[in-house]
């Protein structure tokens, strides 16, 4: 009998067991481990401050695993990959064959001196990226009428890293619904040299926020808040006041993975990108937002990798060459207020183009355009995830980004 351990219970570690049950011999055993029983919808979290219900989020996590599937509720302490053990904070070791982390990201507010340790935390300084911060946001908004809010990235990669902008289109669509939007100045602050990380994005992007009234601060790298004057504080010496601040905080891999010596600078575990094993042992491969892969931390990255590496996986334990290789496939919607959204679709090579998607001319899904079609979608895809991608149901999208209906941008600038 050989086991097979996933450490993480989220968008990749749930839809691999459930991918992997319908294709291992039932003499496998496959456990999954995780500290808690709750599995977000995090693509949620962005909605609640604005309208969506925060228990519509959240379900109970071992009820997205298929028969047949083991469950333990603990924190993970430490790996050791020379002897095939998991070690738990119970004081429990779980030994295994093979290994899948998937343990996602952190947000980390404390490496920002000021952010979540002084008395603004909670009363004039917000985020959005865990579900509590997210329902504090909600009960926060309805009583702000006037004043200067600050939607600050603090750097990259974090999860979702359109999911920002998005927050800041749909805040300027709250406080133009209210009446009041002439009342509020909103600033959208990053450590990028423009709205988003790619030229034909920041380009795109960066109109909408013009059109919008959202001012753009660029090039700026935190250094601190200052809870006595209300001040977002950066390097360079520049200062921004805020009478609210919503601010994402840099992420890094969980704290087991630093610990077990397996990851990078910031606690991702590295690995071949197109295989997502692990470059520390070959029993090991990472899924999700737990690795080093150089894409958009999302979860279709999770959902596109996960089902090329069940391939990977079946010819890795019989010693065979792994047949897939994952490209970097990202598909984001973005959503910009008013009832609409754009969508993305990039990989490693290709920055976001426009164009249409999934098919040439028909589409129907329209690239860096506004559509309302492209925010329903965005809102379909809630029960996608629940009833279609995490029980492995093959959706009826490409897992390599195709470039059938997108425009270079040289062809997209002359239609202009």
């Amino acid at each position: 009998m050989a086991s097979l351990l996933i450490l993480g219970g989220g968008t990749a570690g749930t839809m691999a067991a459930n991918l992997l049950r319908k294709h291992l011999p039932s003499e496998w055993t496959i456990t999954v481990v995780d500290r808690d029983d709750d599995h977000h919808y995090q693509p949620g979290y962005l909605f609640v401050p604005f309208w969506m219900k925060p228990s519509r989020v959240s379900r109970n996590r071992w009820a997205q695993l298929s028969g047949g599937i083991e469950h333990i509720q603990a924190a993970v302490s430490r790996v050791v990959p020379d002897e095939r053990r998991v070690n738990l904070a119970d004081g429990r070791s779980l030994d295994y064959d093979w290994l899948i982390i998937a343990s996602g990201s952190v947000p980390r507010h404390d490496l920002i001196p000021g952010l979540s340790d002084g008395p603004l935390w909670g009363t004039k300084i917000h985020d959005f990226y865990t579900l509590d911060g997210a329902r504090r946001l909600a009960e926060a908004l309805p009583d702000f009428e006037e004043g200067k809010i600050l939607v600050h990235l603090a750097e990259l990669p974090i999860k979702c890293p359109v999911a920002p902008l998005e927050f800041a289109f749909l805040l300027e669509d709250h406080f133009r619904k209210r009446g009041n939007r002439h009342k509020v100045d909103i600033t959208y602050v990053t450590p990028l040299d423009g709205a988003f990380t790619k030229p034909v994005s920041a380009k795109a992007f960066g109109d909408l926020l013009e059109d919008r009234s959202i001012r753009l601060a660029a090039d700026f790298t935190v250094s601190h808040v200052d809870n006595d004057t209300s001040r977002l504080v950066s390097y360079d010496g520049r200062e921004l006041p805020f009478d609210l601040l919503v601010t994402i905080p840099p992420h890094t891999g969980a704290q087991f993975i630093t610990d077990s010596g397996l990851g990078n600078d910031m606690g991702f575990v590295p690995v071949d990108k197109l295989t997502l094993r692990a470059k520390a042992d070959d029993r090991i491969f990472v899924l999700g937002d737990a690795s080093d892969i150089p894409t958009s931390k999302a979860g279709s990255v999770a959902h596109f990798a996960t089902e090329l590496f069940v391939d990977n996986f079946l010819a890795a334990i019989k010693g065979e060459p792994l047949p897939n290789e994952f490209d970097g496939h990202a598909n984001c919607f973005l959503e910009s207020g008013r009832g609409q959204a754009l969508l993305l679709d990039f990989n490693y090579d290709t920055e976001p183009l426009p164009g249409e998607f999934p098919a040439p001319v028909v589409g129907p899904m329209k690239l860096l355009k506004r559509t309302r079609l492209n925010h329903l979608g965005k809102l379909a895809f809630e029960q996608i995830y629940w009833h279609m991608l995490l029980p492995g149901k093959r959706l009826p999208v490409p897992l390599k980004m195709s470039m059938a209906g997108k425009r270079q941008p040289d062809t997209a600038q002359k239609e202009k």
